[in-house]
């Protein structure tokens, strides 16, 4: 695999986010305000339409900025309208602030999410844990909710709608040596594709995670290099469903959901996790590719 990402770009043209060679608008933006600020629709509670706007900076890239080191403009729970008090702003990063008890979850915590949907685009993102942190990078997210016996509506987790990018300290979290040939170790498709090389940097130290996502191509990078590739909506992706923890015989609905994964628009919501440990997350950006 070629330590290069795809030169797919997107190009600002008289205000306007479009891709290259094509004179339409992507069809998740709207009217930019200048040269340098793109204008993105937003949800601001589950299940609700774009239901804002938001102005976020945009470099000659074409890379939106969508963390500001200083407020979570644009960010929510995942399944509620506000930001859980454990997600934080520290020293210009998004900080989980955890109870060291894994997933057993402690105080206003949960998922975070940036609330417009992508489909075809780039994501790049910092991250550190603390010694034996555990967390993940999700992308073409929904929110779900499932219906139990008396006919209450229960939010269902992020992972089983969203294909997950692995945060972990590969050195000292149990995690790293289960699975299947390394395939939960940091920026691992979790629980079904290891991320080869495996060049993280230790806990306590910045890595660089970058997702591109284009037309059912992905590929994860970290520290600047390709460590895997994988296509969706293809019978390869049912069948490393099937022999994952994912499967229809395990746990049927995340096997529906992940095997149609950004539902019919194939977009979804970015989201960083919650599983009661120290992360950090900054320089936040997003390429739009279609």
């Amino acid at each position: 695999m070629k330590n290069l990402f795809y030169p797919l770009a997107c190009c600002v043209i008289a205000g306007a986010l479009t891709s290259c060679g094509s004179g339409k608008k992507n069809a998740n933006t709207q009217e930019e305000q200048s040269s340098d600020m793109v204008t993105l629709g937003y949800s601001k509670s589950l299940k609700a339409a774009d239901t804002d706007s938001l102005q976020l900076p945009i470099d000659k890239d074409g890379y939106i900025t969508i963390f500001d080191g200083k407020t979570f403009n644009g960010w929510r729970g995942y399944g509620k309208d506000r930001v859980p008090s454990k997600w934080v702003i520290e020293d210009g990063c998004i900080k989980f602030n955890g109870s060291g008890g894994g997933e057993a979850q402690d105080g206003d915590g949960g998922d975070l999410i940036f609330a417009h949907k992508f489909k075809n685009f780039e994501l790049e993102v910092e991250w550190k844990v603390s010694k034996g942190g555990n967390s993940g990078i999700f992308y073409l997210a929904q929110e779900v909710t499932s219906t139990d016996k008396d006919g209450n509506e229960n939010l269902e987790p992020i992972y089983i709608s969203a294909p997950e990018y692995q945060v972990l300290d590969n050195a000292n979290h149990p995690d790293a040596k289960l699975g299947k040939d390394n395939n939960r170790q940091s920026a691992s498709l979790y629980d079904m594709i290891p991320a080869v090389p495996q060049n993280q940097n230790p806990f306590g130290e910045w890595n660089k995670a970058k997702i591109m996502v284009f037309k059912g191509t992905v590929v994860h990078g970290q520290n600047d290099q390709n460590v895997l590739e994988y296509h969706l909506w293809t019978p390869k992706w049912t069948e490393m469903l099937q022999a994952s923890k994912f499967s229809e015989e395990k746990w049927p609905l995340a096997f529906q959901l992940l095997n149609n994964c950004g539902g019919d628009n194939r977009e979804g919501f970015i989201g960083f996790q919650d599983h009661g440990d120290d992360v950090w997350f900054r320089n936040i950006r997003v390429k739009v590719l279609d």
